[in-house]
């Protein structure tokens, strides 16, 4: 069920084979779709209108990554799983627009996040089309916040946590790493963006872990669990 194929982890759920990325973001072969969680655009800008110095390049890698997805996968959808923008408008928003319009040939999607505040009137200014709440893809169903309840049978994949794995190491030492995070019926993803924090997860209650680094993602042994 489970395979290494480039560092990414695959495993088939109803309908639909998943590729977990070790770049953050899952490849949905049978739909040629990408997804992406908390990307986060602006915060950079967002810091340095209060004084501090972040460079704007950390959002111009992520454009990038993700543009070489796109042309690696062969991609024809792109489903941004809410917190696209990190808040009200500002400069950054035209990059994004470029970033768009540089990709004509992929539909963009952006199913709406608690970060995504920006007057409807803007978001109609682009490429993207939104998405409200959640979208039913097959046995999947996308969203930015993990869903209270989930039919029998379906998989919710969502962002909104930013989930970390910490590991402890001997003298004191330990390791944060982002990680795909499946609970109950919830996939939450790690977010995307490279100036975005982590949020603690708890491997008791999880059903499997897998961290990502620059070379692959990992599957974590549980206890009692294989990932």
């Amino acid at each position: 069920m489970n395979s290494f194929t480039d560092g990414r982890h695959i495993w088939q759920h109803g309908d639909q084979r998943v590729h977990l990325l070790k770049e953050k973001a899952i490849w949905l072969e049978e739909e040629k779709a990408i997804l992406v969680a908390d990307t986060h655009f602006g915060k950079a800008g967002h810091f340095r209108k209060s004084g501090i110095p972040i460079p704007e390049t950390v959002h111009v890698n992520d454009y990038l990554k993700i543009h070489q997805l796109i042309l690696k996968l062969g991609a024809r959808k792109v489903y941004f799983l809410g917190d696209l923008f990190h808040s009200d408008h500002n400069d950054t928003w035209t990059e994004l627009l470029e970033f768009l319009d540089n990709n004509q040939e992929v539909s963009f999607y952006l199913i709406m996040g608690n970060h995504d505040v920006m007057p409807a009137k803007i978001y109609a200014s682009s490429r993207l089309e939104i998405i409200p709440e959640s979208y039913l893809m097959g046995s999947l169903i996308l969203s930015h916040e993990p869903l209270k309840k989930v039919a029998e049978g379906k998989l919710n994949i969502c962002g909104h946590l930013h989930p970390g794995l910490f590991i402890k190491g001997k003298s004191k030492q330990f390791l944060k790493l982002p990680c795909y995070y499946l609970s109950k019926q919830h996939l939450i993803m790690p977010a995307f963006g490279s100036f975005t924090g982590l949020m603690k997860m708890s491997a008791a209650a999880a059903k499997a872990v897998m961290v990502t680094t620059p070379e692959s993602v990992i599957p974590i042994k549980l206890k009692n669990k294989v990932c």
